[in-house]
């Protein structure tokens, strides 16, 4: 039953309900394993695992997370809640440099990087013939999952029945530009803090990058994509990166149930894109567009009680996925 979404009166602002998730939010970590896949390039990628209450027939969800997340991520640990609560498997795809220790090759992850999820959905088919899959991705995952159930467009394996894309930057340049501004400056400062040290010891790693050492002056997001996301995979520039790598031209394409849910007020999107977004999906009968006024960036807190609030988010993802992907008793 589809419940109400009433935006928290004690979060009354988009950075109120975009800091809460990770300053205020409680959200207990659910047992998980942690799992190394060597990848056919030669390098791996980690995945943190939860079994399912049936089996190798149990439903399953795969999780994409946003810049610099994982399982430290609220919404991960809300989504592996939700999974073992509805007797679901569980996947969460740990991007290259955000697992438990560096990566082999000099490659990373990025906004549109969609061969290594691709690859992990083949994998999680093949294995479990049976199981119907959803997918969900948050933040730069989102984008991921947008451009890849774009570029992927009727050929998924028929195991994913389902998707959920959360809070999406679907335009990159934009997104990039729109989050240094006022008090935006500091989740981009959160983001280089992480970002920086981690390009420099790839660099240290692989001395062919050594021309990238200029990252370290970064001073935006834009700057360290210029400097390091760009010339390290293939792009001329973060203007080039940028547009190749959004998700809003792919839109259109999807043709599996999607569910787009964003907030307007996130401060990570200026919300002219979010038009953009619905007219992309016009012609696209299986997307879902979800785009509540408030709600902050990766937020839908609800309630009234501050002491006993309730994630819109998390639980609306799951119970759109679980339309698709739960196997009724017979």
């Amino acid at each position: 039953m589809r419940r109400p979404y009433r935006p928290a009166w004690w979060l009354p602002d988009p950075h109120s309900a975009t800091l809460w998730g990770r300053l205020g939010r409680r959200e207990p970590q659910v047992p998980v394993r942690l799992e190394q896949w060597d990848t056919p390039d030669g390098d791996f990628v980690e995945l943190a695992r939860l079994d399912g209450q049936h089996g190798p027939t149990s439903p399953r969800l795969l999780l994409l997370h946003g810049l610099e997340g994982g399982l430290h991520s609220h919404y991960a640990r809300a989504m592996f809640r939700e999974a073992q609560d509805r007797g679901w498997a569980a996947d969460l795809l740990l991007f290259r440099t955000c697992g438990s220790r560096p990566n082999r090759l000099p490659r990373s992850y990025h906004s549109g990087e969609t061969s290594d999820p691709l690859w992990v959905v083949q994998q999680l088919a093949a294995a479990f013939p049976s199981a119907p899959l959803g997918l969900m991705g948050v933040s730069l995952g989102g984008n991921v999952l947008c451009k890849l159930l774009g570029e992927q467009s009727g050929t998924l394996p028929p195991q994913v029945k389902a998707a959920v894309a959360m809070s999406v930057p679907y335009d990159l340049a934009e997104a990039s530009r729109y989050i240094g501004r006022g008090f935006g400056a500091v989740y981009e400062k959160f983001f280089l803090k992480s970002l920086i040290p981690k390009a420099l010891g790839k660099i240290d790693r692989h001395p062919e990058l050594a021309p990238l050492r200029t990252v370290q002056r970064a001073r935006t997001l834009w700057e360290f994509d210029d400097a390091f996301t760009a010339p390290l995979h293939g792009f001329r520039d973060a203007a080039d990166y940028y547009a190749r790598a959004s998700s809003l031209p792919y839109l259109s394409s999807i043709r599996l149930p999607t569910l787009l849910l964003n907030a307007v007020d996130d401060p990570f999107l200026p919300p002219p894109v979010l038009d953009r977004v619905r007219a992309q999906v016009a012609g696209a009968p299986c997307v879902e567009v979800e785009f509540p006024a408030r709600g902050g960036h990766v937020g839908f807190t609800s309630y009234s009680r501050p002491w006993k609030p309730w994630y819109y988010g998390e639980w609306r993802a799951a119970s759109f996925l679980a339309a698709h992907v739960d196997v009724p008793a017979l």
